[in-house]
């Protein structure tokens, strides 16, 4: 609400300099004459900015400064907004070839190691809450399946299979929201949200009691609209919780950042319990960059991270949760700089969902929702979206995400680029990634998807 109405302000704010700035340019012989008064005209005839010159001159400053008030209000009040291709990150592009080329080169050599199953059950993110609109329709891939998220004009979102069971029709692209059901774009079999029940056929006298489409269990909180996956069918044996500073506003959404990443899902958060990684990975200075092959230069080795780092599975009944705490510390110059030391509790819920909470004397408390989704057996979808005290200016949380976003982009670079290892060789100071793995492996079933192989090739 907080940024609806200060986009409002500086929209209207924008339209009254544009007409004001029309009016002038239409209705004053010489602009200078208003601006100056009787002398400095003189000066304009004399250098030929007087009449139709004077008017374009104007009409530039008009533009210059709209153009200087825009991206003063996107610095200031807009969320921040990054999100990555899926060859955007982590590749190196040499000898002339394109990043595209680079990640499908390394895509098809990668030896992908004896893998888990792909797809543990649990909970995970399809949409941000405010990217779905009364009325709205979005195609998602998730899970290697194909889905239409709606939000009804009751203002719930559903999740189903994105195929009309009539004629294959993609529910998501050209269909649209009718009450609380989605109608299909190609014949208007129209099916209910809440069961996937299709309720009616606009050509037949009679709806047949099994035409129904999939209906995914889903759930909107946090701001988040999740899915729940299992693939025995069961129901929902936990929850996500809720962050109530979220649901009273306390806390406001200040932007969001998407990624892909072309590992199994596993890897990625295992990283918080590789402890030993933060010290050499994650030290240098966010200034040196995402390039793990300049990250470490002289030029910047003045800044650096401290990380101390602990990581726990929780007992019954949360079981499926654990928590990495992280004290941060920053040394300039080899000085240490209390005012920014940082306390971050990340809690991981299942499989898919990390609350990374942010708590900091002067710069306020927020929380970072990092949700990790499979779009395909080793393509993931990582989004970090950050809600903070609405009190504390926008500047602060994003400032805050993009740090997140330059540390995360290092660890992107590792992962598409490494294989899997399902017995590394570990070391006593790394016990902490073999207690993740045992925790982890609770959301496997017997019947968890695997990734087959055919000849040289993977067989989605």
């Amino acid at each position: 609400m907080e940024n609806s109405r200060a986009s409002l302000m500086f929209k209207a704010a924008a339209v009254a300099a544009i007409g004001l700035t029309a009016i002038f340019v239409m209705l004053v012989q010489d602009p200078s004459d208003t601006l100056f008064g009787g002398g400095y005209p003189e000066l304009w005839r004399r250098t030929g900015l007087a009449g139709a010159p004077a008017r374009a001159a104007a009409c530039i400053f008009a533009g210059v400064f709209l153009l200087a008030m825009g991206w003063l209000y996107r610095l200031l009040f807009a969320p921040l907004e990054l999100l990555r291709g899926v060859d955007e990150v982590g590749y190196i592009a040499e000898d002339g070839r394109s990043r595209a080329q680079a990640a499908n080169e390394v895509r098809r050599r990668r030896k992908t190691g004896e893998l888990p199953p792909v797809y543990p059950n649990g909970w995970y993110r399809v949409l941000d809450s405010h990217m779905l609109e009364r009325g709205d329709v979005k195609s998602v891939t998730v899970l290697g399946q194909q889905v239409a998220v709606f939000r009804g004009q009751d203002g719930k979102a559903y999740v189903v299979d994105a195929y009309c069971p009539h004629l294959g029709a993609n529910l998501a692209v050209g269909g649209r929201v009718v009450g609380g059901c989605i109608e299909c774009p190609f014949h208007g079999w129209q099916f209910r949200g809440v069961d996937g029940k299709c309720v009616k056929i606009p050509y037949a006298d009679k709806v047949p009691e099994f035409a129904k489409v999939r209906c995914w269990p889903s759930r909107e909180i946090n701001g988040l609209v999740l899915v729940w996956f299992h693939c025995d069918g069961l129901e929902p044996s936990w929850r996500v919780p809720e962050q109530s500073e979220i649901t009273r506003g306390e806390w406001v959404y200040r932007g969001r950042t998407e990624h892909f990443i072309n590992a199994h899902i596993e890897e990625i958060p295992e990283n918080a319990a590789d402890i030993a990684h933060l010290a050499h990975l994650h030290t240098p200075g966010i200034v040196s960059g995402v390039d793990l092959r300049y990250t470490n230069s002289k030029t910047w080795e003045f800044i650096r991270h401290d990380w101390k780092v602990e990581w726990k599975a929780e007992p019954e009944p949360n079981e499926h949760c654990s928590q990495m705490l992280v004290k941060h510390a920053l040394t300039v110059f080899g000085r240490h700089w209390p005012l920014l030391d940082l306390d971050v509790k990340a809690r991981q819920v299942g499989p898919g969902v990390v609350f990374l909470l942010f708590e900091h004397s002067f710069l306020g408390r927020g929380v970072i929702m990092h949700c990790v989704t499979p779009v395909e057996p080793l393509l993931q979808c990582v989004s970090h979206t950050i809600f903070y005290q609405n009190s504390i200016p926008p500047l602060v949380p994003k400032f805050i995400l993009r740090a997140e976003c330059i540390q995360f982009e290092r660890d992107v670079m590792i992962w598409n680029n490494k294989t899997y290892m399902s017995k590394p060789i570990l070391v006593k100071e790394d016990s902490a990634i073999q207690k993740h793995r045992r925790w982890f492996s609770q959301f496997y079933s017997e019947n968890s998807p695997q990734l087959r192989y055919q000849h040289d090739t993977l067989d989605f």
